[in-house]
């Protein structure tokens, strides 16, 4: 008999911002007692609501159940920087360009803004959370100028449109001087992420999908042709489980020794004044990432979205137990801090209202872990750090894999290779860190 039992369960450092932000959701419901399902899901974020969403469209009259550990966007989906990003961005890279087949990875990334469009649509999701109007790569230096031209370049290669953006349109822009140049491209829709995601959950419930929050599943097990799904206050048997829990896919043992653990770190203001705003200048809705993949993503909000608010996010660590410590928001609030003063002087001082980490997970070669686990369990898993985009794929992918049906979604994740063995503990987490507190401080101004 196979079991499959949780070593740990998800554990949040600081508030998820972006929910906190939007006020109480609706009361939750826990599963309880004993319940049959036709499909469960492992997990309420992009990837285990998008793989829900598959699933009923593919299957009309199917039971459908997603367990979520705590409250739905208050996970992941509420502390990400909010970036649903068609173009290529390898994190890894040095001006996010060459990262693999990037016009099936651009096509791919444009079907996953296109299943969360209609999903707005259909919804009535708030379009102030589903906002397509680009981003800039932001420049503070010559070298990362150089970086933004290299990547416009490549993107010209590939047909892509990018508009390049002077010192003055920057400022013109943010508000802010530090900037030497920009470069716009139209693709991206910057979200208000858990807005998207409480929509894309209340609108699976009116289809008749249950979502359960506060279950965490603490194991699963085969009993016969079906799997025996378990939380501390309920249990479901289903012929089909899909796992949606990113990272925590190596909990349950699954790939054990091959997925980096990563946590990475932001904050955001109090709702500024009009004191504050007539200061600040600047347009009321950007978003900035950096030309260096490891500097400082900034954004901008306004009321629609939760407050005219900034967020910055920037510092990242390797922690293979899953749980960032609050002397690790507290180490990355004193440089964002730092950051944000030399970006905002007007402002400098200013205290953050939210400090939080968010948990992400990488494989050393950069593959997903979209498929079949073992019979009748499948995996939407293993991110990458592009959560919003490729959460929303692997999601469409498994549950079209469960389902015995294919698409250009699934058969590109289906046909990945497996993720890499990484080097033994205690020294990959070590090297990591110390790889990646180099290039942050490499980084400097970006």
């Amino acid at each position: 008999m196979t079991t499959y039992t949780a070593k740990r369960l998800p554990v949040q450092t600081g508030p998820a911002a972006w929910n906190a932000i939007l006020g109480p959701q609706p009361a939750s419901e826990a599963i309880s007692g004993s319940n049959t399902a036709d499909f469960v899901i492992i997990g309420g974020g992009f990837a285990g609501l998008s793989a829900a969403r598959r699933l009923r469209q593919l299957h009309s009259d199917a039971v459908i159940m997603v367990l979520e550990a705590g409250r739905v966007a208050d996970g992941a989906a509420g502390r990400n920087s909010g970036f649903m990003i068609d173009l290529p961005h390898d994190l890894a890279s040095e001006d996010y360009s060459g990262a693999g087949d990037d016009r099936t990875l651009i096509t791919l990334n444009r079907q996953a803004i296109a299943f969360a469009r209609t999903a707005v649509e259909e919804y009535g999701i708030d379009a102030n959370f589903f906002d397509e109007s680009g981003k800039v790569n932001g420049a503070a230096s010559t070298t990362a100028h150089a970086h933004n031209l290299s990547y416009a370049e490549h993107l010209g290669t590939l047909g892509e449109h990018s508009e390049k953006l002077d010192a003055q349109a920057m400022q013109e822009l943010t508000g802010s001087a530090h900037y030497l140049s920009g470069l716009y491209t139209p693709g991206t829709v910057t979200l208000q992420p858990a807005g998207y995601i409480r929509g894309l959950c209340a609108g699976l419930r009116k289809d008749e999908v249950h979502v359960f929050e506060n279950s965490p599943v603490s194991a699963f097990k085969k009993e016969g042709a079906t799997w025996k799904v378990s939380t501390s206050a309920g249990t479901v048997s289903t012929p089909r489980v899909l796992l949606a829990n990113n990272g925590h896919l190596e909990s349950f043992g699954i790939k054990s020794g091959r997925l980096m653990q990563l946590f990475l770190f932001a904050s955001m203001t109090p709702d500024l004044d009009d004191t504050a705003l007539s200061l600040l200048g600047g347009q009321p809705r950007w978003g900035i990432t950096p030309s260096d993949p490891m500097g400082t993503t900034v954004r901008r909000i306004d009321t629609a979205q939760g407050g005219n608010r900034i967020v910055t996010r920037t510092c990242a660590v390797l922690k293979p137990g899953m749980k960032a410590s609050q002397a690790d928001v507290d180490r990355a609030a004193r440089v964002q801090q730092r950051k944000f003063d030399e970006r905002f002087p007007q402002l400098a001082g200013l205290q953050m209202e939210y400090k939080w980490a968010g948990h992400l997970c990488l494989s050393l070669n950069g593959v997903s872990v979209m498929g079949q686990i073992d019979d009748g369990v499948y995996s939407a898993c293993v991110q990458n750090g592009l959560g919003t985009a490729r959460g929303t794929l692997t999601g469409i992918a498994a549950a079209e894999v469960a389902s015995g049906t294919q698409s250009e979604i699934s058969r590109f994740f289906g046909a990945e290779d497996a993720p890499k063995k990484l080097p033994p503990q205690p020294f990959a987490s070590i090297g990591a860190n110390a790889y990646m507190r180099w290039r942050e401080w490499r980084a400097a101004a970006e």
